[in-house]
């Protein structure tokens, strides 16, 4: 059942999220992840560290972050009300930030002083450095150069933090190959590092971890709306990569079955494989596997070999899915769907010019299906928009992908 990770009973296995999940890996990466299961489940009943990281994230990080009514996108569109979960407003610019600063903290709780990361549109790269310098912690972040290449201002400011960014040029040079050095890595100091996996995937305890570290996302947002509303919203919509923002606005409302949990994939330039990311596409889309340490849905070719991805944006190119929304989409309790490139570049113009905010990419993704849902909804419900992150990093690709040079900048085809 869906609701299985929220109601553990005594036949429920830690780790597994139906038939997903689990712990696929090196026999010499067994004992870390043990060592860390064992320090985490200790980490988890100690009020003082909940204490410490409830704290940091409303000092340092700016927790709780607001539920905002998106009034003039609303009436622009017709239908359902949109809200927005602004997650863009925490430090670094993301949600990155709610998993590295609890994974940190465990880190310097094990007494791990250099820590490995990797990222992809390098906002956990970001967040990763961030802890470290707040927590005096070496930090190495692996990044593919592709990545590297449409996140330059990520890669300076992470070098400006202090940590070192080491490019991967191998496969896509994407995320996908950065998840593999950074294990390579693990794997050959494991003593002495801690691997902060940036989203709700990879091997047991990390999607549980990860999603708990997010969970205040629909804590926060499930109150909020509640006193701004009085009921709960119709549908949440949140962007799926590895899935870490999804499962954080998801959690609270698993057991609501009234209110419909939609996940956005990468949809990229086509449905074949290679053009998108989308995991659970039903033609072209993902089959069940097992990358990187976990089983879930997997995009891979005849022959069962990893395919390559395609997404204008970084954070959501990769191939596999958090094995918790394998459950889900299997379950029926949550929904799937993609978002071409097209039409996530289309929702950072439309949210830019309604609403003055500008999104991640990847968060335009969510955007864009919340522009396509409301219309078609009465005025009495309302949709609730996870926005992952803002998009100032994205400039560079804003500005090769739309025309920005001429003073009333081209507004893509189908824009608002």
């Amino acid at each position: 059942m869906a609701t299985a990770t929220l109601n553990p009973t005594a036949t429920s296995i830690p780790g597994r999220f139906g038939a997903y999940g689990g712990r696929y890996v090196p026999e010499t990466l067994m004992a870390a992840l043990l060592e860390l299961d064992e320090a985490y489940a200790d980490a988890d009943a100690d009020p003082a560290f909940h204490a410490e990281l409830d704290e940091l994230l409303h000092h340092y990080c700016g927790r709780p972050t607001a539920l905002y009514y998106a009034k003039r996108l609303s009436e622009t569109l017709g239908g359902a009300k949109i809200y927005l979960k602004r997650e863009d407003l925490l430090h670094t610019g993301a949600h990155k930030i709610n998993n590295a600063l609890g994974q940190g903290l465990l880190a310097r709780r094990m007494g791990k002083k250099r820590i490995i990361a990797e990222t992809g549109a390098g906002q956990h790269g970001v967040a990763t450095a961030t802890v470290c310098a707040l927590l005096g912690l070496e930090c190495v972040i692996y990044m593919g150069e592709e990545d590297m290449r449409r996140q330059e201002l990520n890669v300076y400011r992470m070098r400006l933090l202090g940590a070192e960014v080491r490019g991967v040029n191998g496969g896509s040079a994407t995320l996908k190959d950065a998840i593999n050095e950074a294990m390579r890595d693990w794997v050959t100091n494991v003593r002495e590092t801690y691997y902060i996996l940036g989203s709700a995937l990879g091997s047991h305890p990390y999607p549980t971890m990860v999603r708990n570290f997010h969970r205040v996302i629909s804590l926060e947002s499930k109150q909020q709306i509640l006193e701004q509303e009085g009921r709960l919203p119709d549908a949440i919509v949140a962007c799926v990569g590895g899935g870490s923002n999804a499962i954080g606005a998801f959690y609270e409302y698993i057991p609501d079955a009234n209110v419909q949990l939609i996940g956005v994939e990468a949809g990229g330039r086509g449905t074949a494989l290679g053009e998108h990311a989308a995991r659970f596409q039903k033609v072209g889309g993902g089959v069940p596997g097992v990358l990187q340490g976990t089983y879930s849905y997997v995009l891979q070719d005849d022959a069962g070999q990893v395919a390559s991805t395609h997404s204008v944006s970084a954070g959501l190119d990769y191939a596999s899915v958090g094995p918790e929304h394998a459950m889900l989409h299997d379950s029926g309790r949550a929904t799937y769907v993609s978002c071409s490139d097209e039409d996530a570049l289309k929702a950072v113009v439309t949210l830019s010019r309604t609403e003055g905010i500008l999104p991640a990419i990847e968060s335009a993704h969510a955007v864009a299906e919340a522009v396509r849902l409301a219309p078609l909804m009465g005025k009495d419900k309302i949709i609730m928009v996870n926005l992952s992150g803002r998009g100032d990093k994205d400039m560079g690709i804003l500005a090769r992908e739309l025309d920005l040079k001429g003073a009333s900048p081209i507004t893509p085809k189908g824009s608002l």
